[in-house]
């Protein structure tokens, strides 16, 4: 049994023929807004980590459900795999899902205030999300990113989002990942912050940083 003090709601969506987002809704009016790839994995454990944290302002969390296969993942949050599935799926998290959020839950969205968060694909997806929506998301906090979706080739420039990167100890191919992304944020101006901590793929390491994350980008 949960023992957050905010809430948790869930709502099915119709995407592809039925698609849960569960979101966090903190027990003071939200400041922030971090929307979430693989919520129905992540959402609680998150909205948690917030709760146990002295630091965060208050954050609502809106957590979008992954499928529960990696191959439809893979299509869904990396466009160089999943192409026309990548772009779909992009347009519901993007648009359907932070409207509903905007008009249903009663929060406001200016990008200053939404950040958007994933680990591993999701982190991949995350980074994609956020530089091609930087008019929306103001800032990307990405736990171990796979190596999908690069920063080779890409005109990364001053108006990105700003970008928390995160990777772990014992996971050395993701936090190379998360390292090539912040050289090359911060060579194009980007406010970047990377950070190493102990803990292997799928650790409890996320959770504990997202607090530190959410304070890095909220805190007044």
């Amino acid at each position: 049994m949960s023992s957050l003090k905010g809430s948790l709601v869930t709502e099915t969506f119709s995407f592809d023929g039925g698609r849960n987002v569960t979101v966090y809704i903190p027990p003071r009016p939200p400041q922030s807004v971090v929307f979430a790839a693989d919520g129905g994995w992540h959402t609680e454990r998150l909205a948690q980590a917030l709760e146990d944290s002295i630091e965060s302002p208050s954050t609502m969390v809106v957590g979008v459900h992954g499928l529960d296969d990696d191959d439809g993942r893979l299509e869904e949050y990396v466009e160089s795999f999943g192409g026309e599935r990548f772009r779909l799926f992009e347009e519901f998290f993007v648009d359907e899902v932070r409207a509903w959020t905007a008009s249903e839950l009663a929060v406001d969205l200016p990008k200053e205030r939404c950040a958007v968060w994933g680990a591993s694909l999701g982190g991949e997806f995350a980074l994609a999300v956020g530089w091609r929506h930087r008019e929306k998301f103001g800032f990307v906090l990405c736990a171990s990113p796979g190596g999908g979706f690069t920063p080779a080739g890409r005109e990364l420039s001053l108006d990105g989002p700003a970008a928390y990167l995160l990777g772990g100890t014992q996971e050395p191919w993701f936090f190379d990942n998360a390292a090539a992304w912040a050289d090359a944020l911060g060579k194009a101006g980007v406010d970047v912050v990377l950070q190493r901590r102990d803990g292997e793929h799928g650790g409890q390491f996320w959770y504990d940083e997202f607090p530190q994350m959410v304070a890095w980008a909220f805190a007044e």
